[in-house]
């Protein structure tokens, strides 16, 4: 090989080095690109999802517009917004007002002791009862059980005074009622599984709408704050008054939750 021939050789090969070099520093330049272009979406993708997530958050929830719904007052009501529920017969002289929210775990094991002693008074007359809806636990414990559950006992009143009753029984059944930590009741269809336990309600294709609508959803809403502004001092639930007193178990500060402290507590509020 002549010389000449070997310095156009190298020349060559340094030129294929300069050209491989350019090509690699133009790899990394394209890269590098990528990367910071990648990094810009992800940030705006990051600050839009924030953006999103604290624009959700202020948008008003579903019971924050229902407030705006058009108030439907079950059948079976009284009182301007329909708040005012009593059953029992008219030859009862007295009303035992009683308060309980669908949530409330107490007011589940009281229904499940005392219910039937309760159910036996209304039935021989011995006193009307007065139901007065709280929903509290939805703000204490955040859920919507509370009020979704007095929505469908709002459908079940609507059908009849019984229906109403026996639904209420269900919901709050050991096998039924969940843990208060549980916001079970705020799925219509949980709702609707316990109301095929009720035999009025089981067929009734406009209970079912009403639930599913939400078309006692307004009235709930009502109902927990006729609870707010009671003036029997109640603060809690389960909570009964008789005559503007409230009724307490031998312990003399909460609920009676035996059956012989109740017939106590009722025979004497019965007397006063």
């Amino acid at each position: 090989m002549s010389k000449r021939n070997s310095q156009a050789a190298k020349q060559a090969a340094r030129e294929r080095i300069r050209a491989q070099q350019e090509a690699e520093r133009r790899r990394e330049k394209r890269k590098r690109s990528v990367i910071v272009g990648a990094s810009i979406v992800g940030v705006l993708a990051l600050a839009g999802g924030v953006s999103y997530a604290v624009m959700q958050s202020n948008k008003p929830g579903y019971w924050d517009e229902a407030k705006d719904k058009k108030l439907v007052k079950p059948a079976n009501t009284a009182g301007k917004d329909g708040t005012t529920v009593v059953i029992g017969k008219d030859s009862a002289k007295k009303t035992l007002k009683v308060y309980e929210d669908p949530r409330c775990p107490i007011c589940a094991s009281f229904e499940q002791s005392v219910g039937p002693t309760v159910e036996k008074d209304l039935k021989d007359g011995k006193y009307k009862i007065q139901f007065v809806g709280a929903t509290f636990l939805d703000r204490n414990i955040p859920g919507e059980g509370s009020r979704n559950g007095m929505s469908a006992l709002g459908a079940a009143l609507n059908v009849s005074p019984d229906a109403f009753l026996a639904y209420k029984k269900a919901l709050f059944s050991a096998e039924n009622h969940p843990s208060e930590q549980d916001d079970k009741f705020k799925d219509d269809a949980y709702l609707l599984k316990v109301a095929d336990q009720v035999p009025e309600l089981k067929k009734n294709a406009s209970f079912k709408k009403a639930v599913k609508d939400g078309t006692y959803d307004r009235w709930a809403l009502a109902m927990g704050q006729a609870f707010q502004d009671d003036k029997d001092g109640v603060e809690g639930t389960p909570a009964f008054v008789m005559d503007g007193k409230q009724l307490k178990g031998s312990d003399g500060k909460n609920a009676p939750m035996t059956v012989a402290d109740y017939n106590k507590a009722v025979d004497e509020a019965l007397k006063g």
